[in-house]
């Protein structure tokens, strides 16, 4: 089982032709992904060819989806045609928009994750990694390589951190792992994913990475609380983060007492949390949790 992502997803590369979108889909295609097609209206009606797979280019998302089937697009366009191109994906149809972009103004953010709720179709990012199902499919940029199938979730707001977390637990592995991104607005929060994880019969154990900014975790420690029978173990980045500063991501930024690592491990461990100090004591207090579910 997997949530969002499995091997029967469909995958469109929208900027499949940029750098970027040429550079990544060949690691999808190698990871196992059904990446079924491109779009970029000015290369529409070629083909381009991965290793040992041509896949074709089309005019639009929608010409896309109506020959292939696809029900996934990732976006790897530029920030000013971010907007335009999740539009686009949510008018034709696609449930699952995985935006890779960086440096999207807050704005557009804001109109297209409001429009995509409005058609039904799921947002992950922007700014953001994508997410994996390890042995079946890969949408985004994450390495396929670093871990293996297995009984752990994994949401997280950090990029780098999702891979240290998956590298080390790749012995145990996972079911799936979601990049949700660091900006101020995303499509999907870490309740999401718990919820999804919660319902998912082969993810045992939940690891949820958070960061200073905003109240995205003391949220998601009430929903575990409320909502979570499965043990979850976290980490928040940013404990010596100096106070009104953005730190890496956009959305990171502390203001007076709001949104600080030690409010946000405070919260998470009142809701039963095991909150660790670095991401290998993380990794760690994962290991035990699972010995103990055992």
């Amino acid at each position: 089982m997997a949530i969002h992502l499995t091997k029967d997803s469909k995958v469109l590369v929208q900027g499949m032709t940029g750098g970027e979108g040429m550079k990544h889909t060949r690691r999808m295609l190698a990871a196992g992904t059904d990446v079924v097609g491109g779009v970029n209206p000015r290369k529409a009606g070629r083909t381009v060819d991965f290793d040992d797979r041509a896949v074709p280019v089309h005019g639009t998302v929608r010409e896309g989806r109506e020959a292939t089937g696809a029900d996934v697009s990732v976006v790897f366009v530029p920030p000013a045609f971010a907007k335009a191109a999740v539009l686009e994906a949510a008018d034709a149809g696609i449930g699952l928009v995985v935006v890779i972009t960086e440096g999207i103004p807050v704005h557009d953010t804001v109109a297209f994750t409001a429009y995509a709720r409005r058609t039904g179709t799921r947002v992950i990012g922007p700014n953001c990694p994508g997410l994996i199902t390890p042995g079946q499919s890969n949408a985004g940029i994450i390495p396929a390589d670093i871990t293996k199938p297995g009984p752990i979730g994994l949401v997280s707001k950090s990029g780098t951190l999702t891979y240290q977390l998956m590298y080390e637990l790749r012995d145990i592995g996972f079911s799936t792992c979601v990049g949700i991104g660091g900006d101020p607005v995303t499509g999907t929060s870490h309740i999401d994913c718990l919820a999804a994880f919660e319902a998912d019969p082969d993810t045992e154990l939940i690891v949820m990475i958070g960061e200073i900014g905003g109240d995205a975790e003391e949220r998601a420690a009430a929903f575990v609380r409320d909502h979570v029978t499965k043990p979850v173990v976290g980490y928040i980045a940013g404990f010596t983060a100096p106070e009104g500063r953005t730190m890496g991501h956009a959305g990171a930024i502390v203001s007076g007492s709001t949104g600080t690592a030690q409010a946000k491990k405070a919260a998470l461990e009142a809701a039963g949390v095991a909150v660790g100090g670095t991401p290998t004591q993380t990794a760690r207090l994962a290991l035990a949790a699972l010995g103990a579910r055992a």
